[in-house]
């Protein structure tokens, strides 16, 4: 008699069980490099989760998530965290939970930052403005490479000239 299935509806055999390895996804990376490590790929997944390096001193903007709350486990690294006004050190092995609605910021330490970002899927796009920087990163993200475009304005990759996605604006 077979084992019953553990896999959600539709998922396939081949995507359960071990997805990635955190600690080795960012072994062969200079400090200066960043962007996104690894994503939660499957197609009939109910959660989005990403793995990104942030170099160096490197910030994420203030800004406000609207929709979603998210979940950051420091895998490596540290930095300083900024939520509704409170300031805090973010180490290795910190959980940090960003709940909707809340007003953040995150600077990466000396030593960049590599965290694992969970958070339900994202509602279908909408258009709103909230002004300021997005909440996100991976729009400056190169598919082709994987480097972080520093400069907010940045429309290619300067390691390998790919477009980032949508233009990098």
């Amino acid at each position: 008699m077979a084992p019953p299935s553990d896999s959600a509806p539709g998922m396939s055999d081949s995507a359960r069980g071990v997805l990635a390895r955190l600690a080795e996804l960012s072994q062969d990376l200079s400090d200066e490099q960043g962007g996104a490590l690894w994503r939660l790929a499957q197609r009939s997944r109910q959660l989005d989760a990403n793995v990104v390096r942030l170099p160096p001193d490197v910030r994420i903007a203030e800004h406000i998530e609207p929709d979603l709350d998210v979940l950051l486990y420091a895998i490596d690294g540290g930095g300083l965290l900024h939520v509704d006004g409170v300031e805090q050190d973010v180490t290795a092995g910190s959980v940090v939970w960003l709940p909707r609605g809340s007003r953040r910021a995150l600077r990466a330490g000396p030593d960049g930052l590599v965290q694992l970002s969970v958070h339900r899927r994202r509602p279908g796009l909408a258009i709103r403005t909230t002004g300021g920087e997005p909440a996100c990163l991976l729009d400056r993200v190169c598919p082709e490479c994987g480097r972080l475009a520093t400069e907010p304005d940045a429309r290619f990759c300067a390691r390998c000239g790919e477009s980032l996605p949508d233009g990098g604006v």
